[in-house]
């Protein structure tokens, strides 16, 4: 009889047994690695959200932070507090009579 017809040498059971434990633990490890990945993958994705809600949140504050300065500059002239003054206040210089507009509602 050929070697091939007879039953499997304890020699090839043992490596077969020892592949098969290969393989196992290969599937167990790229298993591991593909849950990692996604978990990540998804933490990046609400990391970069964060992110551009942080830098919008820095430009719209660097904007009204120039705004301000403007202000401060546009307060320190003694002309622009004469007109809110007029404005707001409702002053005006000695002598001028101030004229009211009552709105009415159409």
């Amino acid at each position: 009889m050929s070697s091939r017809n007879t039953a499997a040498t304890p020699a090839m059971t043992g490596a077969r047994r020892r592949l098969k434990l290969l393989l196992f633990v290969m599937v167990i490890f790229m298993s591991w690695a593909a849950y990692t990945y996604f978990t990540q993958f998804g933490q990046m994705s609400d990391r970069a959200s964060q992110l551009r809600e942080a830098d919008k949140k820095l430009t719209d504050a660097a904007a009204k932070g120039e705004l301000l300065k403007q202000e401060i500059i546009r307060l320190n002239d003694p002309e622009y507090i004469g007109q809110i003054a007029r404005k707001e206040q409702g002053m005006g210089y000695p002598g001028e009579k101030p004229i009211h507009i009552e709105k009415t509602d159409p």
